[in-house]
């Protein structure tokens, strides 16, 4: 189970800090050019703190349990991302987006979700 626990953690880590360094890297119109439509319903700042909290919590995920500092925040930035996720996913339902858009965010949440309740539970640190 812990395995399978840290390779869930490098699945979100890469992906999150991916995305949101993305978010944080480029502007608003090149998100847009890149197919990220979304981007339309949200301020450069907005964007932005998405982008800051997706990378916190990419790095929350396998940092404080590598450098063993804190890995109770393992859990923790791994519930977090959940709720980004969730909120995600209802942004794209309010835009009346397709459901294949909806796919990431369900993946991706429901991994957040597996991790959180197996580092708070019985693969605590």
């Amino acid at each position: 189970m812990n395995i399978a626990l840290w390779i869930i953690a490098a699945i979100l880590a890469l992906a999150f800090i991916a995305a949101g360094g993305m978010k944080l890297a480029k502007s608003r119109s090149d998100l847009a050019g890149s197919g990220m439509e979304w981007v339309d319903g949200f301020s450069e700042g907005q964007i932005k703190a998405v982008g800051a909290v997706e990378l916190a919590g990419g790095l929350g995920v396998v940092l404080p349990a590598l450098v063993d500092i804190a890995p109770v925040l393992v859990p923790i930035a791994a519930a977090g991302l959940a709720l980004t996720m969730v909120g995600a996913a209802f942004f794209h339902i309010r835009r009346n987006d397709p459901p294949a858009s909806l796919a990431p965010s369900i993946v991706l949440g429901i991994l957040a979700v597996v991790l959180a309740v197996g580092r708070f539970g019985p693969e605590a640190f």
